[in-house]
């Protein structure tokens, strides 16, 4: 199941699950009416609102989150391209005889690198890509390094080194932002305190003699489609949020080492 698809169908899940919930809350609000006349409300207004105020700050730190870590993303593809073209404009401080073979690994290295977030719906085709920009970074540095020997004035070494270098460290960045969303534990403790919030939403409806359906329904659709965006925000490449903007800051670097 792919990241859109699981992040459609969990908030799909929520949204029912909150509509049961309320329709469940207003039926043992009724029943405890029958039982006990006057009485069933008595008391819980703190406690409600505690939960309500709970879910407030769950929802609002998870979307922040979201937004940082969708920022972060974003600011890693500028970074990496900056580092790519910044190292390969330092090309010119090789021997000239080593620059041709060194830009044509510079373009692959930048088309292995856009194929690598193009598949990442298909998690070995996304490994092979990620093995192969590996082997040709290293195949990068091995001859930046040797090249730079035969430099008597060492600007290759002082400048182009730690400008590959960089481009290099840029990728385990972004590989880590890439798996880094929001933590299952935070994620499960904002489901189980919204299908509660629900339930005591349901209770404290049962004052009236039937249900608000467009209550209930608009208030499961509102925490189920913030949740959405939530998990969407953790998932740019596969949902309705994405990172063109960024990823033409690395598409026009490729463009422009043609």
């Amino acid at each position: 199941m792919t990241s859109i698809w699981w992040t459609l169908f969990s908030a799909l899940s929520l949204f029912a699950g909150m509509v049961l919930c309320l329709d469940i809350g207003f039926r043992i609000a009724r029943r405890s009416a029958s039982e006990h006349p006057g009485s069933t409300h008595e008391g819980v207004g703190a406690m409600e609102a505690a939960v309500f105020a709970l879910l407030g700050l769950l929802l609002g730190f998870s979307f922040a989150g979201g937004t940082s870590r969708l920022d972060a993303r974003r600011q890693l593809i500028i970074q990496e391209a900056n580092a790519i073209g910044t190292a390969y404009l330092r090309l010119d401080l090789l021997p000239p005889t080593a620059q041709p073979e060194m830009r044509r690994r510079f373009r692959e290295y930048v088309d292995a690198r856009l194929r690598v977030f193009g598949a990442l719906s298909d998690s070995n085709a996304t490994e092979a890509e990620l093995a192969h920009a590996r082997q040709l970074q290293q195949q990068i540095w091995s001859a930046a390094t040797v090249s730079s020997l035969s430099d008597p004035s060492q600007n290759s070494a002082r400048l182009l080194l730690p400008a590959i270098n960089e481009m290099i460290d840029v990728t385990t960045a972004r590989t880590v932002a890439l798996n880094t969303h929001l933590p299952s534990l935070i994620f499960g403790l904002l489901v189980v305190v919204a299908l509660l919030s629900s339930l005591l939403a349901g209770y404290a409806m049962a004052q009236r003699q039937r249900r608000s359906w467009l209550h209930m329904l608009l208030y499961a659709a509102a925490v189920a489609s913030t949740v959405y965006v939530v998990l969407d925000l953790d998932n740019p490449r596969f949902g309705w949020i994405h990172l063109n903007a960024a990823d033409n800051a690395l598409l026009q670097v490729r463009d422009s080492i043609r």
